[in-house]
């Protein structure tokens, strides 16, 4: 699968954006656990034009994490093209605008999948964006509003005419939030369109190696995108490769990692109030008896040794 100039070779498999999970650390082991591209976390135009430090640090990416993707939000036009700018001078390989977002604070803003409701001014951005930058651009989103406005189908044609260079659709609708299962077979729908000559790439419920395969042949998606099964384990990717499952000790490495980085890229406190959402919900707690007294501990301790020292506790107890 190639999108523009950027070869990601056959059924690639993808991490997608996310606030406060896709950071830099994140992005490289997910990368080297054998994601085929990766997406920072999801940036607003409007702070990216007005260089809110917290939001220009999300430009920052490193070769190895290559090929890589910055998204951003937005639902002003001019803005949008300065910011896609702005995010060209970052040199990542693909520019992608966030179309789907779901949570009030950007959808009832009119931004994220709040562009939904108002298709031609999606249009306008993506054409503008698409002339105004050398690189190739993607475009993520919704099957639609809601149940009684699943337009997907005819706004990926849309979307194509613009110049976009490939799709990823998230098989639900912007009602549904996360809730239910996601319609894979109306992402079908998009990809059998004789018309659409782009990559379709489908989103939504991928957590296990059955249903990378079933989302290629059932489905025929040029690409797979994971999101949510990712948080607190970016090594599930070199199981939904088809390589296997990494050793345990190994992912208790990765966390390990994952919460030195986040303290060494932020500050001793907020990195661990960073890292906190990777460890409430990493698989590696899941099924121990008697745990909520020690994952209460590790949510609430503002210590990193104190922190690491439970986390090697379990390990020694549990994966010994």
């Amino acid at each position: 699968m190639k999108i523009g100039s950027v070869n990601l070779g056959q059924q690639p498999v993808m991490l997608a954006p996310m606030e406060d999970v896709t950071d830099a650390s994140f992005r490289l082991i997910a990368k080297e656990c054998g994601a085929d591209m990766v997406y920072t976390e999801f940036i607003s135009s409007d702070a990216l034009v007005r260089n809110i430090a917290s939001t220009t640090r999300k430009l920052e990416i490193n070769s190895e994490e290559r090929p890589v993707a910055i998204q951003i939000y937005g639902r002003e036009v001019d803005v949008m093209v300065e910011a896609a700018k702005i995010v060209e001078a970052a040199k990542p390989d693909i520019l992608d605008l966030n179309f789907g977002c779901p949570v009030k604070k950007v959808a009832g803003k009119g931004a994220g999948s709040g562009m939904l409701r108002d298709v031609p001014k999606m249009l306008d951005i993506t054409r503008a964006v698409v002339k105004a930058v050398n690189i190739p651009v993607t475009v993520k989103t919704r099957l639609g509003w809601d149940h009684t406005q699943k337009i997907i189908v005819e706004l990926a044609e849309q979307l194509q005419d613009c110049g976009i260079a490939a799709l990823t659709v998230h098989g639900r609708t912007r009602s549904q939030m996360y809730t239910g299962e996601a319609d894979w077979e109306m992402i079908a729908r998009v990809k059998e369109n004789p018309r659409l000559n782009i990559p379709v790439i489908g989103n939504g419920d991928v957590c296990t190696r059955e249903h990378v395969e079933r989302a290629f042949s059932t489905y025929g998606v040029d690409g797979v995108m994971v999101g949510r099964a990712s948080i607190g384990a970016p090594w599930i990717f070199h199981e939904l490769k088809g390589l296997g499952p990494i050793d345990s000790h190994r992912q208790f490495d990765y966390l390990r990692r994952q919460i030195n980085e986040s303290v060494d890229r932020i500050d001793p406190i907020r990195g661990i109030l960073h890292i906190r959402r990777h460890i409430a919900v990493t698989p590696l707690f899941k099924g121990i008896p008697n745990f909520r007294q020690t994952r209460i501990k590790m949510l609430q301790t503002p210590d990193l040794e104190t922190l690491l020292s439970l986390i090697n506790q379990v390990e020694e107890t549990y994966y010994s």
